[in-house]
């Protein structure tokens, strides 16, 4: 007998806090300003792992399974809001060589909320048995995590944006970013949902995401698709808030008339436009970039708006757009080989795509930024014992980058994620 899956979306009484109904220890989620989806317990139907060794891009391979589960289907959903039906949540690797696993899950059943409005999502298999109605859970005590220096020191990541500098002298590349890392511990039995909860509160306008122990708040969206329109934000260029409006004032200023930041800005605007031409019609940006205001930090901005011309879903144009300049570098190929040689470690699913997608190919994708992997034991999602945590952050090296600004900016980037932490 084929194996299909049975879902079944029914609208429920407004739903206040979706995180209370997600699994405290591997949490699943997607929110933005109170609204999203969460998977309700730790139980998924069906779900893809790839690691490396394929010749085949990651991407590509989600798109091509995905499909074929999405195909044998049945779907039962009144509801029809984006998030609604047969949907998964993903993270990708940011380099298909990575010794990491990009994943897409399936969970056994779905609570979101959206438009004022909240549902509930059930999935099942051929012979799975129905879960019986999901519950709000308590959260559990607040917990403080540790971070301190990982495989990539201060000095070290001086030295590394320094050899970016030669390669870019060299015209080996006009743009590379690099990152570094932090390693810690958070305390076994930690309730997760605090620390997705802490990002989504205190970052509303981010993407704040659990998929697989990778948690963070990402700004920006690689790319969202919903019935035949596209979007996606890029984000270069960044300079840490002031200490009182007037310095507030004075930092905008500074980075909006920033030469480097520009130029930086506009290799990232260039790569997406490049990638996802192919795909629409009457694709535009703005002209100039805007400034987008974080509690910790400003970003050069630019929104891309597009129409769908040829059915590619929202995971083909992850594949397409990633990795962007904005993560990357530019020429990516050069950059992706100059990321291998000056990080001393191997990102993972860092600045790698995260979201979700739909049976028909809806879907919304931020890249993971402002984030740390949990890892329980030897094995994601197993084992005991304190949860291993390394966050990341990085900067993006074009020619006048220097050194020590560069490490100030990830200092300012791992705020989000070493403030919900402690």
């Amino acid at each position: 007998m084929p194996f299909r899956l049975s879902v079944v979306t029914r609208e429920i009484d407004p739903v206040e806090d979706l995180l209370a109904y997600a699994d405290p220890t591997t949490p699943l989620a997607w929110l933005r300003r109170g609204d999203g989806i969460v998977a309700v317990g730790a139980g998924m139907q069906t779900h893809l792992r790839i690691a490396g060794g394929f010749d085949e891009p990651h991407a590509a391979i989600m798109s091509s399974g995905w499909q074929q589960i999405a195909a044998q289907a049945d779907i039962d959903d009144p509801v029809g809001l984006p998030g609604t039906g047969l949907v998964a949540f993903s993270t990708l690797v940011f380099d298909d060589a990575s010794a990491a696993a990009s994943v897409l899950i399936v969970p056994s059943a779905i609570i979101g909320r959206a438009q004022g409005r909240s549902w509930i999502t059930t999935i099942r298999g051929n012979d799975d048995v129905p879960d019986a109605i999901a519950e709000p859970r308590e959260y559990g005590p607040h917990w403080a995590g540790t971070l301190g220096p990982g495989a990539q020191t201060a000095q070290g990541y001086e030295d590394s944006v320094r050899a970016g500098l030669d390669a870019i002298a060299a015209g080996e590349v006009s743009k590379v970013v690099l990152a570094r890392d932090l390693t810690g511990t958070v305390p076994e039995g930690a309730d997760l949902r605090r620390l997705v909860r802490a990002l989504s509160s205190e970052y509303p306008d981010t993407w704040a995401f659990a998929v697989d122990g990778l948690m963070g708040a990402s700004p920006e969206t690689l790319v969202t698709a919903q019935n035949g329109t596209v979007t996606a934000r890029v984000l270069a260029g960044t300079t840490a808030r002031g200490a009182d409006a007037d310095a507030d004032v004075a930092a905008s200023a500074a980075l909006a008339s920033s030469e480097k930041d520009l130029d930086e800005h506009q290799y990232a605007v260039q790569s997406v436009l490049t990638e996802l031409r192919p795909h629409t019609r009457a694709l535009a940006s703005s002209e100039q970039p805007f400034l987008l205001k974080l509690p910790n930090l400003f970003h050069l901005a630019t929104d891309v708006e597009g129409e769908l011309s040829d059915g590619a879903t929202s995971l083909d144009l992850v594949g397409a757009l990633h990795p962007t300049a904005a993560v990357a570098g530019s020429p990516t190929p050069a950059a992706i080989a100059a990321i291998r040689r000056l990080e001393p470690f191997d990102r993972e699913r860092y600045a790698g795509p995260v979201g979700w997608v739909d049976a028909a190919g809806n879907g919304e994708w931020a890249i993971a930024l402002r984030c740390a992997q949990f890892e329980r034991g030897h094995v994601r999602g197993t084992g005991s014992g304190p949860i291993a945590v390394t966050a990341y952050a990085g900067a993006g090296i074009v020619t006048g980058s220097d050194p020590e600004s560069e490490l100030l900016e990830t200092r300012v980037k791992f705020r989000p994620i070493v403030d919900a932490l402690a």
